[in-house]
């Protein structure tokens, strides 16, 4: 699993031309990081430092950080996906930044991991459906699944070729 950290920035030394800053675990203890952070504006090289901005991000998958996120929500953000490393990111992206609905999807909706939708909406009619062999022939999966996904019905996050994660939307 990669790391999860924050690039963190002295803005008085970066808006007088100097690079002072720092990479911090995200998951490190919250008074840690605030340490973390008033160490560099303590070191820095120029006088009277006293803000920060967050300049880069490794480990958030694809959910964005801004550049001045409450450390609150950095850390709370980082645990997640700490704790959901192949999801938490997409699920966090999916939700517009909404913490409470991607644990709600990660720890309530989630369907299963699946090669295909396909593969879901199968092994779905399999569990709930007694099809006569006969007519299970004629069952068009691939469109069940494509439609229960239009429909709103599930939503998908692929984390790589034939690994598929589903989630329930309501």
């Amino acid at each position: 699993m990669a790391d999860i950290r924050i690039y963190v920035a002295d803005l008085a030394a970066y808006n007088n031309g100097k690079l002072h800053e720092v990479w911090i675990d995200a998951c490190d203890d919250l008074d840690s990081i605030q340490e973390q952070i008033q160490g560099l504006l303590a070191d820095s090289p120029e006088e009277l430092a006293e803000e920060y901005a967050i300049h880069d991000y490794e480990g958030f998958g694809s959910y964005g950080l801004s550049e001045f996120e409450s450390l609150e929500k950095v850390h709370a953000t980082a645990e997640f996906i700490n704790e959901h490393p192949e999801i938490g990111g997409e699920l966090l992206s999916f939700y517009g930044g909404s913490l409470e609905d991607a644990k709600t999807a990660a720890n309530e909706n989630y369907a299963g991991s699946y090669k295909t939708v396909s593969d879901f909406a199968e092994q779905l009619t399999e569990e709930t459906t007694e099809i006569p062999e006969k007519l299970s022939y004629y069952i068009d999966y691939y469109r069940m699944g494509r439609d229960m996904e239009l429909n709103g019905d599930i939503y998908t996050i692929e984390i790589g070729f034939e690994d598929v994660r589903i989630f329930w939307a309501h």
